[in-house]
Order: structure tokens, then C-alpha cells, then sequence
């Protein structure tokens, strides 16, 4: 099954500057005035490697960069071959939570093969974007996240064992997350965990971009002959594994927020939604997020039109989905964003499975607050508020061969850019 493997990290030096002022979120989540500030922090910020600056020359002039860093001793890769656990503490939901995972290269699998296994739709642009940076830098400056099964806790109970020592960096980032990490160089443990993941899946749980990419970037260099299918370089990926049952996993909702529907009414998307869904109207808007997670086990989300109030809807009979998608799983068809999309924003709002990947009529957020502002606001027409998915759900979505709607899922807190890198070559 997965086939992981020790490596050489990437690694910032001494020489670069304090690491807090070296790393930076995804690329993805990002904003061009947070990209400065990152940039202003340290001149040799990841940022102008991950998320490169120069119009049409950004990707080669990542790629110049990588060298001159390399070169000149800010980045060197580390002498022995090593696994790097990995930890962030964090608040969420007004609890301090932490989740210790395993930085490791991963062999590249298609997914047809049922082994490394994805939950989500991907977007085209993003990944002609990671395709084109790594063509330049070969190199994997982020981890993709992905979770494993460990019902016995064998290599949980491993990489607390490697851990229990003060780690090789720690630091806290803008958000109050301490991040920590260690470097493990000792040949027995490592062999001992590398072992445990020969029977696993993986199902990655943030990602996808990376990881198709990833694919479509080792097929280009085995078509070129630069590699064949046994060495290490194009054939891994550098992951975060974490098990599917740490108690620190988070998930939180990506909110839905619609814009430009012809002939909206909000009295006429009640009488639709009456056909599937039991309707409350509530009034106190500050309390939308409490009274989801109460109901947390319905399937139920809150829908917001700018009023002083919100309606909670709730379906009546599952049987409505399953015969709206026969081709899907009931995993797939009981996820909240699937009855959401499938019943309101398809069937009610017409607003299709393309619309929504171009973004046409939809727009995506994570904060219940935004999403309430900008309908009140009037820059949208209504909000859709939503549970986040669980974990649980995740798992049994990509183990069913499907995939999520994009957007589905927020893992929190996202993992740290620049702490380790892969150079393929």
C-alpha cells in the first residue's frame, strides 16, 4: 500500500533569520497585501519561493531564487535522512488543542489505485499555477495534508516516543499557533515507522492541487526519461501524516454565498425549500453557529437573506437526495454541503456543478461574520451557513471512490510553509 520514505529537508539556516519571520500560511489563503508583509518581514521569506512575485517570469525567477539561496548558504538540505514530526498547538472553539503529525515523503500513486485517496474537486487554474512553479524549482515547499488509520496507535505511540525531547524549533505564528518540530535521524525508529504504513491508506485531507500536480509533473519527467519509476525524486511527494483519530483534528465550515441570481426571491426559495426541509425562523443572529452545532447530528444548515432573522433548515427525508443522486454513495449524499448544493443551489437557484467551479454565481468563506455583512450589505443575495464536515465523514467520502464538492472542507489550523522543503534534484 503507501510507501514512504526518509529524506535529505530543506532547511532554512541560522544565516536566513529568525524562522518566525521565514515561513508563511499556503499560498492559497494569502492576500496581496498579506504577500507584502511577509516579503517585508525577511528578504529571504518563503513567500517569494511559494507564492512568487514577476508577472509572466514569477516561475523562473522562483527558480533563480531557490539557487541563489541554496548557494549561498541561507537554505541547505540536512546530512542524514530523516522523518520530521511535526506539531501545532492551537484554539479552537474556545479549546487548546494540539495535533502531532509526520513530515515524510510519499510515493506518488493515481487514485485508481485506492491508495492515497482524495475527498475533493480541484480547480484547474491552481494547478497549472503549482504545475509551472515546480517545473522551475523542483522542489516541494509545502506538505499536502493527508490522514492515515492507526486502530492499534502503533505509530502514534512511536512518534510520541521520538518527541519527547525539546524540539529542534518552536515558535509562535500571528494566530497564537505554537508550531514545533523534530528531526529524527535514528535509522532503527525510522525503518520501524516507514514499516507500519505498507498495509495503510492515505486520504489526503488538504492538498489536492499539490498532489495532482505532483502526478502530472513525475509522468512529464518519465516521459523525458529524466527519471525512471524506482528513484526517489519525482516519484514522492512531502506529506504531513496524521492519524485519522487524533484527538486534535479540526475541521471548520466553509460558508456558501450566492450573487447576480436572476429573479431572486427570497419568499419563493422558502415555498421550494418547504418540500424538503422543516423550516424555523430564528432571531438572534449570534447565535447561528451554537445552534448548528447543537444540531450537529440532523442534517441542517442556516440560510441568511439580510433580515434581522435566519431561517434553520432541516431535511425531512433523506430518500430526497438519494433520488437526486442515484449515482452517488450515502456517504456522498448525506453530507450537509451535498443536500445544500443539490436541493437549493442546483434544483432551486440553478445554479449547476460548472457555474459553481467558475465561481459564477457562488463565493466562498470561512467566517460567519463576513458572510452576514456582505448580505447585509447587499454585495450578496443570501448566505448559506454550514457544519463543518467530519472527519469521519472524510474518510468514509474517499474510501467510497468520490469527491467532495470543492470547498468543502477547512482543515485548521493549515500547516506552516517553509519549515521543511523536498529538492527533488
Amino acid at each position: 500500500m503507501a510507501v514512504i520514505s526518509a529524506f535529505k529537508g530543506l532547511r532554512f539556516t541560522k544565516k536566513a533569520g529568525e524562522i518566525n519571520t521565514l515561513v508563511c500560511p499556503p499560498y492559497d489563503i494569502i492576500s496581496p497585501l498579506q504577500r507584502k508583509s511577509y516579503e517585508a518581514s525577511n528578504p529571504n521569506n518563503i513567500i517569494s519561493l511559494e507564492l512568487p512575485d514577476g508577472g509572466e517570469n514569477r516561475y523562473k525567477n522562483a527558480g533563480k531564487k531557490l539557487s541563489e539561496m541554496i548557494n549561498e548558504g541561507i537554505l541547505k538540505q540536512d546530512e542524514h535522512d530523516s522523518l520530521y514530526i511535526y506539531e501545532e498547538e492551537f484554539t479552537a472553539y474556545g479549546i487548546r488543542k494540539k495535533v502531532k503529525g509526520l513530515i515524510t515523503l510519499v510515493r506518488l500513486e493515481e487514485f485508481s489505485k485506492n491508495i492515497v485517496l482524495p475527498h475533493e474537486e480541484t480547480l484547474s487554474k491552481a494547478k497549472a499555477d503549482r504545475f509551472n512553479l515546480m517545473c522551475e524549482t523542483f522542489c516541494n515547499f509545502s506538505q499536502v495534508y493527508s490522514l492515515y488509520m492507526d486502530g492499534d496507535k502503533n505509530t502514534r505511540s512511536k512518534i510520541e516516543s521520538a518527541s519527547q525531547y525539546d524540539p529542534d524549533i518552536e515558535f509562535s505564528d500571528d494566530d497564537n499557533v505554537i508550531h514545533r518540530l523534530w528531526c529524527i535521524t535514528d535509522t532503527n525508529v525510522i525503518n520501524a515507522i516507514i514499516d507500519d504504513f505498507k498495509d495503510r491508506q492515505l486520504f489526503i485531507a488538504d492538498g489536492h492541487h499539490r498532489y495532482e500536480t505532483a502526478l502530472n509533473f513525475r509522468n512529464k519527467l518519465r516521459s523525458e526519461g529524466k527519471i525512471n519509476d524506482t528513484e526517489l525524486g519525482g516519484n514522492y511527494i512531502m506529506m504531513d501524516l496524521v492519524d485519522i483519530e487524533n484527538d486534535g483534528l479540526v475541521v471548520f465550515p466553509t460558508h456558501r454565498l450566492i450573487r447576480d441570481v436572476q429573479n431572486f426571491s427570497e419568499e419563493n426559495l422558502i415555498k421550494e425549500c418547504k418540500l424538503f426541509f422543516d423550516i424555523e425562523t430564528k432571531t438572534n443572529l449570534n447565535e447561528i453557529q451554537s445552534e448548528l452545532m447543537i444540531n450537529n447530528q440532523d442534517k441542517c444548515f442556516a440560510m441568511y437573506t439580510g433580515n434581522n432573522y435566519y431561517y434553520k433548515l432541516k431535511l425531512k427525508d433523506s430518500n430526497a437526495i438519494t433520488l437526486m443522486n442515484t449515482d452517488k454513495s450515502d456517504a456522498y449524499n448525506g453530507l450537509d454541503v451535498t443536500i445544500l448544493h443539490s436541493l437549493v443551489l442546483e434544483r432551486t437557484l440553478h445554479i449547476d456543478k460548472e457555474n459553481m467551479a467558475k465561481q459564477i454565481n457562488l463565493t466562498y468563506t470561512r467566517s460567519i461574520e463576513e458572510a452576514i455583512a456582505g448580505v447585509k450589505e447587499g454585495t450578496y443575495q443570501a448566505a448559506f451557513i454550514l457544519n463543518p464536515t467530519k472527519v469521519s465523514e472524510i474518510k468514509d467520502v474517499a474510501a467510497a471512490g468520490e469527491k467532495m464538492p470543492q470547498k468543502s472542507t477547512y482543515f485548521y489550523p493549515k500547516l506552516i510553509t517553509g519549515l521543511v522543503m523536498n529538492k527533488m534534484v
